[in-house]
């Protein structure tokens, strides 16, 4: 499968499951990169609009540059209510717009997908003199009980998590993409309370996990119920994020 159809038969999970960014990043990139409701935000690998929202919001002029046709209709279903809100067809390597035509380049969970090089080159031909780039990660914690519980169940059940996890982008792998020393990183505590059918959302909406009429969807649920019902507290569990900022320039 393409990458850039992973998530066609996925789109109604992400939306309701995925983790939002904080909106602590507001005013921490208003400080970093200038970042004003003036300043005019293309976001790349866009999805549904998680990544999107926070710049909305804050009054800002957005491009959602996205590949997935299925995703892109949704954004468009759920921002278009945003006058500076455009969704466009086109990839990181190729987005469409015009030379020089953005203040800020961002990126939400989407940057282990493109092509590293291309994508350098496309974001100097379309971001304007100083124009700085923001690569972000909701990074799913595994350190209390259940959510150990949940990363063995990924392991034991996801198609190509292994493979998902190699393609985990850190500080080392990204001072290559930015010019030397103009990285800066950031990180902002976030958190998800799921009760069972929304954990189960949220399994459904990643790439990696089985869907219904797999051989093994049917032991994952099972496996994913005693889990649950194991580490419930008041019918909830907990995922805790680190959300992760890398800022610079290309």
């Amino acid at each position: 499968m393409k990458n850039t159809e992973r998530f066609s038969t996925r789109v109604d999970n992400y939306v309701k499951y995925r983790p939002h960014y904080p909106v602590a990043i507001i005013p921490y990139l208003a400080t970093a990169t200038g970042l004003t409701r003036a300043t005019i935000v293309a976001d790349i690998g866009a999805g549904t609009g998680i990544s999107a929202q926070p710049f909305l919001d804050n009054g800002n002029k957005v491009y959602a540059v996205e590949p997935n046709t299925e995703m892109r209709e949704k954004s468009v279903q759920l921002l278009q209510r945003y006058p500076g809100f455009s969704a466009l067809a086109g990839s990181a390597e190729h987005t469409t717009l015009p030379d020089a035509s953005v203040d800020l380049i961002v990126a939400g969970t989407a940057f282990h997908w493109f092509d590293q090089a291309a994508t350098a080159a496309e974001f100097r031909r379309i971001g304007r003199k100083d124009a700085y780039v923001v690569l972000m990660w909701n990074v799913r914690q595994a350190e209390l009980p259940f959510e150990k519980g949940y990363e063995k169940l990924l392991h034991q059940f996801g198609t190509d998590y292994k493979d998902m996890q190699h393609r985990n982008v850190g500080a080392s792998q990204l001072a290559g993409f930015f010019q030397p020393g103009t990285m800066q990183e950031k990180s902002f505590q976030n958190a998800q309370i799921f009760d069972f059918p929304a954990l189960k959302g949220r399994l459904l909406s990643s790439s990696y996990a089985p869907e219904k009429g797999h051989p093994v969807y049917d032991d994952m649920i099972r496996a994913l119920e005693d889990l649950f019902e194991k580490y419930q507290e008041q019918g909830m569990v907990k995922f805790h994020y680190e959300t992760m900022l890398y800022i610079g320039k290309v």
